[in-house]
């Protein structure tokens, strides 16, 4: 599994890894349709949000102590490295008062049992609670490991064509990318 750190069209930094968007398992129960439709509505999440999540959380599996991360290398490692350290503190800081407002919804969300039908607001509050939860696991144990940048130059020319505002360019990079890293839906990740 490979790492990505780059920015996207808005010059805001972007960790993805190489394994595509995958569907969340769900817990086989008598409220398996509530946290089907909770899943549904998860994955409603724009897929720039949804990878990151996702790959904060692939952060759990790894055992080694060095994480591998590949960037465009328009910045120095000492640059890129002190970025990806502030990068990690905002996204610990926002998973932190994501939960704080989900964990003050939680019983309000709970109100939605008196109506008929499976109770999906409350389904889908504690899946996306489970998922910050995971992410901010992977975010923590991802500030612990030592850090690996790599720079790769297939990389560097999205940056450059985002440096100077081309936009016309970055359909041609992104093909190119996705078939050089063989990565898929970066469209998706790095533009609109």
């Amino acid at each position: 599994m490979e790492f990505y750190f780059i920015r996207d069209y808005r010059q805001k930094y972007r960790f993805f890894s190489s394994e595509p968007q995958k569907d969340f398992t769900i817990p086989v129960s008598r409220t398996k349709r509530a946290w089907e439709l909770a899943r549904e509505k998860l994955t409603l999440l724009p897929p720039r949000i949804l990878r990151q999540e996702q790959a904060l959380i692939r952060i759990l599996k790894i055992d080694d102590n060095t994480i591998a991360i590949r960037h465009s290398g328009g910045r120095s490692e000492k640059r890129i490295g002190l970025s990806f350290f502030f990068f990690l503190q905002k996204q610990r800081s926002k998973h932190i008062l994501l939960l704080v407002v989900e964990t003050l919804l939680l019983p309000l969300s709970g109100l939605a049992a008196l109506l008929p039908g499976p109770n999906v607001a409350f389904a889908a509050l504690a899946l996306m609670m489970i998922t910050h939860w995971q992410a901010l696991r992977g975010i923590n144990g991802l500030a612990r490991k030592k850090h690996e940048f790599t720079a790769e130059p297939g990389l560097a020319a999205w940056e450059e064509a985002v440096d100077l505002s081309q936009e016309e360019r970055y359909p041609d990079i992104l093909r190119e990318m996705e078939t050089e890293f063989a990565l898929s839906g970066l469209r998706k990740i790095l533009w609109k």
